[in-house]
């Protein structure tokens, strides 16, 4: 049989004139993968967002993994009492998986080994005040914040001591993030600003540091896996995206293009740190009235010569399902680890609703200068139980980005985007659709405040208000 395209000659027809076709390689992208039928540039798109094992080699051990995650039992967590330390406020696996790390609100580090539920060691006086959260920065060192507003740097091999404590916010520190890339500090706090620390350079005087933005309301600040983007919540109901991420830039006031505002936003409530120090901060669930800025403010120029500039930043409301005319806050804020979207756990400014709500990344740089932009569009979002009214619960995406462990009443829940747990790519909606309800796990006899996936193990963690933590996993 012929090795080029068509069907094969007949014994009495000549043959064509012309080239001989050249057999195509194995790997010709037109000839495998499930794009094929789209070609080149189908099978190019799915190779760019992760589908295919030529991307993702493992890929189908994370449908294993979920498959195992869907059989889990309330009846198989184990619990490990923290006793007198207070609530669990936060929870955090080392990279490697060897090691949970639980935040206490009274003062405490608490380390266990997360394979034999055994206790390592206890950091009993961490803090001077309640510890908030946890970062592991690689497999041995990691930093705490807390109410006390300092952040410590420890070291697995030496617990007994801090490697240095940090000192530049002015009021509680309540999130910690690491650029892997320039390898700075990233905190933020009720202080509403978020600092950059350059900790390898850190002496007996202190560590470098430089307030990098400012903004009222601040609740949570995340970076996005790749470090492109910092985005920050706001009690307020702001989402606020920092595109095209400098952080070896210093931002002053008004030295940042504004790309949208989709509602009404008060030029004072977003502001960068300047050299008038810090603000005031107010009530968490304080909703502001001002007027939007002007059209001048919104019409600064939004791209330099030869591409997008650097740090620009976009201010958005997310949509959120029974909130429209009211204001909401955005307490908990989480990425998907592939960079896809973005995970907000809101509550309504009267208390008496919270949501949980998955926005898809809409990528792509506004067609002209002052063209308007939305990054985010919502996916899929879930009612949760209005319970433990006042403290925030901390949600997170498994290691493979296909399903939610939320905090729900005494207990969790694990979503997923669709009943087959599928990746978030393959089910995107055009509408706003139910995130589905994998299992619940109920293991607690107080609120849940916080839960976290294994990055290596098929098992899940969760902490509650009256200091208990449980691990969940499968058993055979």
């Amino acid at each position: 049989m012929s090795t080029g395209p068509g069907p094969e000659p007949g014994p009495q027809a000549a043959p064509e004139p012309g080239p001989e076709p050249q057999p195509r390689s194995h790997a010709d992208p037109a000839d495998t993968g499930p794009a094929a039928p789209g070609g080149l540039f189908a099978w190019l798109r799915g190779r760019c967002l992760g589908r295919g094992a030529a991307v993702d080699p493992a890929r189908d051990t994370f449908g294993a993994m979920t498959g195992l995650y869907g059989a889990i039992q309330p009846a198989d967590s184990v619990s490990l009492s923290t006793r007198t330390h207070g609530a669990v406020f936060n929870l955090e696996y080392s990279p490697d998986g060897s090691v949970l790390t639980v935040a206490c609100e009274q003062t405490e580090v608490l380390l266990f080994d997360p394979i034999s539920s055994k206790h390592i060691k206890t950091l009993s006086e961490a803090h001077e005040d309640c510890v908030n959260n946890i970062r592991f920065l690689d497999n041995r060192l990691f930093a705490t914040c807390s109410d006390d507003t300092t952040i410590a740097l420890w070291d697995l091999r030496k617990l007994n001591t801090k490697v240095c404590t940090l000192h530049g916010h002015t009021s509680w520190v309540k999130n910690i993030e690491y650029d892997t890339n320039t390898r700075l500090l990233v905190t933020s706090g009720f202080d509403g600003n978020v600092i950059i620390w350059d900790i390898n350079r850190c002496t007996e005087d202190g560590c470098p540091h430089k307030k990098f933005f400012h903004t009222r309301f601040l609740m949570r600040m995340r970076l996005t896996p790749d470090c492109s983007k910092m985005l920050i919540s706001t009690s307020s109901g702001y989402l606020l995206i920092l595109h095209d991420l400098d952080l070896n830039k210093s931002l002053e006031v008004g030295s940042y293009p504004i790309l949208r505002a989709r509602r009404n936003t008060s030029s004072s409530d977003i502001t960068s740190s300047g050299s008038s120090g810090p603000r005031a901060v107010g009530s968490p669930c304080h909703q502001n009235n001002s007027g939007p800025p002007s059209e001048k403010t919104l019409s600064r120029p939004s791209q330099r010569e030869g591409g997008s500039p650097r740090n620009s930043l976009e201010v958005l409301t997310p949509e959120v399902p029974g909130e429209r005319d009211r204001g909401n806050c955005i307490t908990s804020l989480q990425l998907h680890p592939k960079g896809w979207a973005t995970l907000l756990r809101c509550s309504s400014n009267t208390d008496d609703q919270e949501w949980t709500c998955v926005y898809e990344f809409q990528e792509g740089a506004p067609v002209r200068p002052v063209s308007p932009r939305c990054s985010l569009r919502l996916t899929h979002c879930i009612e949760e139980a209005n319970v433990g009214r006042g403290y925030i619960k901390e949600l997170c995406f498994s290691p493979d980005g296909r399903m939610i462990s939320s905090p729900h009443g005494f207990g969790i829940r694990l979503l997923g985007f669709d009943a087959h747990c599928s990746e978030l790519v393959d089910c995107l909606p055009r509408e706003a659709s139910p995130l589905r309800e994998i299992r619940s796990l109920y293991s607690h006899n107080d609120v849940v405040l916080t839960t976290k996936f294994s990055p290596t193990h098929c098992q899940i963690a969760s902490g509650c208000l009256s200091g208990r933590v449980s691990l969940y996993q499968p058993k055979f």
